[in-house]
């Protein structure tokens, strides 16, 4: 195990939702919400879920910039599936984190990768944050790293649901969604990895998202929360 370049969940590599940018994703959206200690919890603070790669090389370099825009559609999304079209939120969210959590290094550039994740996001500026989803994609020192053994991964997801926070808070006031109608939705699965001469292995993963589903329209992902909220 100690031989591969591991790339979890696209994930380690995020960075943290801001007070502004970040929460503005669950706070235009659900304002009453953010009271709740345990919704706080989602938007604030680093993962504990999200474990760097592990790699016998020196230390990756840092992350992507928060800035960094995706690639032109003309790079071409690789093996990352488009998105599909679902309206309800929890259905998407396993849609969702199974995509986090694959992807393969061997037909697919860093550019493509993000490409193909940025059809995911919400078209609504005001609650898209792209910077927790590229943050999740290493730079391309180790995408290069893990391309040469040829790493690649795919994904199960267990189950999904909306966490406990979420859903009292949502009974409390059910108006306090229908401006922008994100919904808070946790994932549960397993990501097996591979590489060169039978390299692999397996491992738990859990994630928090923020999905937008608007009524009568297919639902897109808004964020990447940087804390798991069961």
């Amino acid at each position: 195990m100690k031989n591969r370049l591991r790339l979890p969940s696209l994930s380690s590599f995020g960075t943290s939702w801001s007070a502004k940018g970040r929460v503005a994703v669950l706070a235009a959206a659900v304002v009453a919400l953010l009271l709740l200690a345990g919704v706080v919890a989602v938007v604030s603070g680093k993962g504990d879920d999200h474990r760097a790669p592990q790699t016998a090389a020196p230390a990756p370099a840092s992350s992507p910039s928060a800035s960094e825009t995706a690639p032109e559609p003309s790079t071409g999304s690789g093996s990352v599936p488009k998105p599909p079209q679902i309206a309800e939120p929890v259905a998407y969210a396993r849609a969702a984190a199974q995509m986090l959590w694959s992807y393969d290094t061997r037909d697919t550039s860093r550019d493509q990768q993000l490409a193909g994740m940025r059809a995911w996001i919400t078209a609504e500026s005001t609650y898209a944050d792209w910077a927790s989803v590229s943050g999740q994609v290493p730079d391309p020192v180790l995408w290069s790293r893990m391309a040469d053994q040829d790493q690649h991964a795919t994904a199960s997801v267990t189950e999904g649901h909306y966490p406990s926070a979420f859903k009292q808070a949502l009974a409390d006031d059910p108006s306090a969604i229908t401006e922008a109608y994100i919904y808070v939705v946790t994932v549960n699965g397993k990501q097996q990895i591979a590489w060169k001469k039978g390299g692999g292995g397996a491992e738990e993963r859990a994630v928090t998202l923020a999905v937008q589903c608007r009524p009568n329209q297919d639902c897109s992902l808004a964020a990447i929360a940087p804390n798991v909220t069961q």
